[in-house]
């Protein structure tokens, strides 16, 4: 009788969404709520990178929050995709350390399969769907132009159009190609980022883990065009909220957000008229 074949299960993509921190540079807005909680024209923040994940098929989405806004997304978000398919759940990060502690701290959730993480405060125009799904091993960053490069990590490329080198908020030109909040990775990277060492900053650097995949060939960088925000100001949360309009981001999304928020509404304006009376 012939053998049994061992079939590896195929890798998930799992999500993480990085929405912890205190926003100082957004007080006094953020003294009674999340960053991400804040509207970005006619929603908060948090549905932007959910899209990001949803609209790639992503299922199985962990958020990052802080104690004291932790309640805030739980109402929120706790059950809002509970009939559609979307596990949302969530962890606590008591004291920010550096984006890879989203990893250490997400390491159950990641377990063997791959990850995408996004930040929580990021907004991309662009739908990077196809290439989330075809992700299968090593790393995958998106780069884009930007006016103020000495404020990102940056991607160095050589004559042949490949990265190279990836700097941390460069003191001398390296390049004007930003790093954006959003990185897909292997389940090697929980081990890697638990390796790191703090910098001078007293914070675990992205950087290094991108550049740990580049050394080994295994880092790919895509750029791109479309608008990408990152609301962390008073001015560039205001941007943020005309661009989405003019641009018509806000209506580019996938329709389990869609139809959610839209019932989600519903029920509170129902809650809302019995409250009344």
């Amino acid at each position: 009788m012939a053998k049994t074949p061992n079939i590896r299960r195929k890798k998930e993509m799992k999500g993480i969404i990085l929405a912890g921190g205190s926003a100082t540079r957004l007080y006094p807005s953020t003294l009674v709520t999340s960053k991400q909680l804040l509207p970005v024209y006619d929603r908060p923040m948090i549905f932007y990178p959910l899209n990001t994940l949803i609209r790639a098929g992503i299922r199985d989405i962990l958020i990052i929050v802080a104690p004291e806004h932790s309640g805030d997304f739980m109402n929120l978000l706790g059950a809002l995709f509970f009939n559609r398919g979307v596990k949302i759940s969530f962890q606590v990060q008591q004291e920010p350390r550096g984006l890879p502690e989203a990893f250490i701290l997400g390491e159950n959730h990641i377990d063997d399969d791959n990850v995408a993480l996004i930040l929580g405060d990021n907004i991309f125009q662009d739908d990077f769907s196809s290439v989330v799904r075809d992700f299968r091993s090593g790393g995958q960053v998106f780069a884009t132009q930007v006016n103020d490069p000495e404020r990102f990590g940056v991607v160095k490329f050589d004559r042949q159009g490949k990265a190279n080198r990836i700097v941390e908020k460069p003191d001398s030109f390296v390049s004007d190609y930003a790093v954006t909040g959003l990185y897909l990775y292997d389940s090697r990277v929980v081990d890697v980022a638990k390796r790191l060492k703090p910098s001078r900053r007293g914070e675990l650097e992205i950087v290094d883990l991108h550049n740990w995949y580049l050394r080994r060939g295994e880092l790919k960088v895509k750029t791109f065009k479309g608008a990408w925000l990152d609301a962390g100001t008073h001015d560039a949360l205001l941007e943020a909220g005309n661009i989405v309009r003019q641009n018509k981001i806000n209506e580019n999304f996938d329709p389990i957000i869609v139809e959610a928020l839209a019932e989600y509404c519903e029920a509170h304006k129902r809650r809302m008229k019995r409250r009344l009376g």
